[in-house]
């Protein structure tokens, strides 16, 4: 069954902390069956962007829409319907990789919502075989696959991720990108913060710079390039190179 995706808009994004501008004038729309890409320098805000489109912050100033309403808080009906995993994983050390998928889906129940089977997540993410071992066990890139694993349980609409590729070896981040495009399929949209460069080239369909607190560039896959360039060399453009992919987790 296709997922009824609703598309995320920002429109004219601006954040202050203080006399520190961290956006500005940021237009950025996250469209069903779509993989967007955010890259840039640490300290661009892209993490600040994503806290402001799943409604941890609210901008300065402009505007958030989700399926062309307009929406100053992200309420609860809302939320339900998005799933953001960032760089911390905020797991249960102390339960199992089962029993943390069993409490989410049961957090939902009493919400009133229903989540998809936990098995089958697992068994996609590659954790089928961990699944009774405490998660305090599990090495970095393994509660990274978990982390995702619970979101998914969701059935999302909107997928936001901060650096999902962090700690996870070569075969762990090929599986985290099929699972994404997956997904993308059914209907899902996908903004995901990288700067994985092969992973990005990999899942994305486009890719947008941020720096200094604007989108300076933008990359597509389906364009076409008057000079000859693919995709991996237009990214590579906007300033990302293979050099900044992280090293290779031992265990992920």
């Amino acid at each position: 069954m296709t997922v009824e995706v609703t598309p995320l808009e920002l429109r004219g994004i601006g954040k202050r902390f203080g006399r520190l501008s961290v956006l500005r004038g940021v237009d950025l729309r996250v469209d069903a069956r779509e993989v967007v890409g955010l890259i840039g320098a640490n300290g661009s805000g892209k993490t600040t962007l994503l806290c402001i489109a799943v409604g941890l912050l609210s901008p300065s100033e402009g505007e958030r829409s989700f399926g062309g309403r307009l929406t100053s808080r992200v309420e609860l009906p809302m939320r339900q319907r998005i799933a953001f995993v960032t760089h911390t994983t905020q797991l249960y050390p102390r339960l199992s990789a089962r029993e943390n998928m069993r409490l989410w889906s049961d957090l939902r129940a009493a919400a009133g919502v229903t989540s998809a089977p936990a098995e089958p997540l697992l068994e996609r993410l590659g954790l089928s075989h961990a699944a009774d071992r405490m998660v305090g066990t599990f090495s970095r890139g393994m509660q990274q696959r978990l982390a995702l694993a619970r979101a998914l349980m969701g059935r999302p609409e909107l997928l936001l991720l901060d650096e999902p590729f962090t700690a996870l070896d070569r075969p762990g981040r090929h599986r985290l990108a099929e699972v994404l495009r997956e997904e993308r399929d059914r209907g899902l949209a996908v903004l995901l913060s990288s700067h994985d460069y092969d992973a990005v080239v990999a899942v994305t369909d486009r890719v947008v710079m941020l720096e200094g607190g604007r989108l300076r560039g933008e990359a597509r896959r389906d364009e076409v390039d008057d000079g000859g360039l693919d995709y991996r060399e237009r990214v590579g453009r906007l300033g990302m190179t293979p050099a900044e992919a992280p090293q290779e987790a031992a265990r992920a």
